[in-house]
């Protein structure tokens, strides 16, 4: 087995791990999701507005709540995750919830091996390259999936941020922003439950901004924008403050904390 199989077979089994005390956390809020509450966040709606009879492929979808919101503004949504529990998961809310959203289980980077089909808008958001060794296969996993015309729209956490040591509850700059070399963490909890008792065992890869946008460039998209912000929608870092809007940002911020990718395909 290569090094690569197995961070990505140890990330698997955290994943799984995580599918369960991420569905009982206030933060993933289960049972508000099933009673209509939408999951989205305002950055992705103003960005990809009405979704109306379009098709749609969200890579990483974790446990789906992304995928059927967009399902029920009227999307055709096929989620995509390398968790066979939290899939499952997925198909069981899909069910559920009587939406008609698909479901399918296999590395992001393997998208293409298993979905023939091209879509309207591919969609991923919130902690998702962090966990992709090199973002060429990725864009060009991309570019093969979206119609002509397609839409491309990313939201992630901002790279400045993953050069930071969390562990010790004070951020401690450690990592380098375009690092090359993996990243291990080992800690109890996870990001929706700080307070689990669950063993988070991960390994990542720093991406700067240009690696994101040099990759989507390269497999053939035309960059729309690239915009930063200072505010997050999610309270997952240390000694963050709740704003006016109710996103959240550190006090005195130096630094942006999410940003926002729009590409076309030719």
């Amino acid at each position: 087995m290569t090094d690569k199989a197995n961070y990505f077979n140890i990330n698997k089994e955290t994943w799984n791990k995580k599918v369960a005390t991420h569905a009982q956390s206030a933060m993933y809020d289960l049972e508000a999701f099933k009673s209509g509450q939408n999951s989205l966040m305002s950055y992705e709606l103003n960005a990809l507005g009405d979704v109306t009879g379009k098709s749609m492929l969200h890579l990483q979808c974790h446990f789906g709540q992304d995928t059927l919101s967009w399902s029920r503004l009227g999307a055709k949504t096929l989620g995509i995750d390398f968790s066979d529990k939290a899939i499952a998961l997925a198909k069981q809310l899909n069910e559920e919830l009587s939406l008609d959203a698909d479901f399918f289980c296999c590395n992001v980077l393997d998208t293409s091996k298993h979905v023939s089909k091209k879509f309207d808008i591919v969609f991923t958001s919130y902690g998702v390259i962090g966990w992709l060794p090199n973002l060429k296969p990725w864009a060009q996993m991309i570019a093969e999936r979206l119609k002509p015309g397609g839409i491309f729209y990313m939201v992630e956490f901002h790279p400045i941020l993953w050069m930071f040591d969390y562990s010790n509850g004070t951020p401690e700059m450690k990592y380098h922003y375009n690092q090359k070399e993996v990243i291990y963490e080992e800690y109890k909890g996870t990001y929706a439950d700080q307070n689990s008792e669950m063993i988070s065992k991960e390994y990542g890869w720093n991406h700067g901004l240009s690696e994101v946008i040099n990759a989507l460039v390269t497999s053939g998209l035309k960059i729309e924008y690239l915009n930063e912000y200072d505010e997050s929608p999610y309270n997952i870092f240390p000694n963050l403050i709740k704003t006016q809007s109710g996103m959240y940002k550190i006090k005195n911020q130096l630094h942006p904390s999410i940003f926002e990718v729009k590409a076309t395909q030719s």
